[in-house]
């Protein structure tokens, strides 16, 4: 087969305009056009030092695909660093960037879970719901420990209506009476009367 003897069309170079360092891709992250930021976010996936960096982007970033690499880069990252830069972004007024976070912290099990605990008890109902949330998709062995916890004591009803219906889906039937014990703490709520009862049915039926 004769080979053509037509070039092939060269790739774009793209003027990244900012020095190659840590240093210099933040910066490039922080006042590059959108092509370089998401070049800054690929070169610093592996900078585990620039986790914070990437998780303050996200909160004034407006570009989908940058936000979304760099999503992909904390996930990557697989660090204690990488969680910390995700968990503020469960107290976002933005469902992009909280649901984009329980995405990724729920594939980091190991790091996420020592975090855990001190977030079923922070102050804001909402961090507490979206905890809640990423119990559900979180592949932990405390999950229903964690369920358990928010059933038997927090006092917020929503809260405990989000742990019912996760633990409706992750239940034993050594959960049973945490879910009995939350009807009757909650005895005057018909609602939450209702899900444990359907949350004990699937339980046995499971």
């Amino acid at each position: 087969m004769r080979k053509s003897n037509t070039p092939d069309p060269l790739r774009e170079v793209v003027d990244r305009g900012f020095p190659r360092h840590v240093d210099g891709l933040v910066a490039q992250l922080r006042g590059g056009d959108a092509e370089q930021r998401r070049w800054a976010v690929r070169d610093l996936t592996g900078h585990p030092q620039a986790a914070a960096a990437l998780g303050a982007q996200l909160l004034v970033e407006r570009d989908a695909a940058v936000r979304e690499a760099i999503f992909l880069a904390l996930g990557t990252m697989a660090s204690d660093e990488a969680v910390s830069a995700l968990l503020p972004l469960l107290r976002s007024e933005d469902a992009r960037l909280r649901n984009g976070a329980i995405e990724v912290l729920s594939g980091l099990p190991k790091v996420v879970g020592p975090r855990i605990s001190a977030l079923l008890l922070d102050a804001d109902v909402d961090v507490r719901i979206f905890t809640v949330n990423l119990l559900g998709e979180l592949r932990h062995e405390q999950v229903t420990q964690w369920l358990q916890q928010v059933l038997l004591s927090d006092r917020e009803v929503n809260v405990v209506a989000a742990a019912i219906e996760v633990m409706a889906e992750t239940g034993q039937p050594e959960h049973i009476d945490a879910l009995r014990e939350t009807r009757r703490r909650f005895a005057d709520d018909p609602f939450i009367g209702f899900a444990a009862d359907v949350a004990i049915e699937r339980i046995r039926a499971s």
